[in-house]
């Protein structure tokens, strides 16, 4: 398994999610209480959204109320250029 850094993630077209949750403390169901979680995730189908929503669902006691969502995409490959050059300063 290979883990690429943040900037090959954002070259290859990944952008920063953040995802405010509401959910319910367990033995107080009338409290809401808020997580915020964020990562880089690919827009629209945000699988690593998803894929933390349905861990939170099947492993945490507190039951969502409510997900909210923001998502930018910081670069992108044509932002980026290749320079043949070297600027010397003295």
């Amino acid at each position: 398994m290979q883990f690429s850094s943040d900037l090959e993630r954002q070259l290859n077209g990944y952008g920063l999610t953040t995802v405010h949750i509401l959910y319910r403390i367990p033995d107080f169901e009338s409290v809401l209480q808020t997580y915020v979680w964020q990562h880089y995730d690919l827009a629209p189908d945000f699988p690593e959204m998803h894929k933390f929503l349905h861990f939170w669902q099947a492993s945490l006691h507190g039951p969502l109320h409510s997900v909210r969502y923001s998502h930018q995409r910081l670069i992108g490959p044509n932002e980026w250029r290749r320079v043949d050059g070297e600027i010397k300063l003295q």
